[in-house]
């Protein structure tokens, strides 16, 4: 049984950093993709980023690029978003997500497993 625990949320003033880490078991990786989502109040999930795991191929949102970084450490099965220059737009409950297929997506429906998600606050 997959499962996929993140950590690492918390509350950051606007020009700061976090890194999500999203901790994956129960499942050979290899041939997955993982991807970051997010979901602000009142607004639909967005992708956010992936990355192939087999590879390291990235793949990021037009909001992420150049300020966030997704990476992965196969000896800890984890991988983990590095958000800098944070601004209170990022605000959301970011979730880790598992796709068993090799090739990249961007869409939610798109991904097998989730994880419960973990809140990151931008303040002004």
């Amino acid at each position: 049984q997959v499962q996929l625990v993140e950590s690492g949320g918390g509350l950051v003033q606007a020009g700061g950093s976090l890194r999500l880490s999203c901790a994956a078991s129960g499942r050979t990786f290899s041939n997955y993709v993982m991807g970051w989502f997010r979901q602000a109040p009142g607004k639909e999930r967005e992708f956010v980023a992936a990355i192939r795991w087999s590879g390291g191929s990235t793949y990021y949102a037009d909001s992420a690029k150049g300020r966030f970084t997704i990476s992965r450490d196969n000896a800890k099965n984890t991988v983990y978003l590095q958000m800098n220059s944070l601004k209170p737009e990022d605000t959301a409950v970011y979730s880790c997500a598992a796709r068993s297929d090799s090739l990249p997506a961007r869409k939610e429906y798109e991904y097998d497993y989730w994880g419960q998600g973990t809140q990151v606050t931008v303040s002004s």
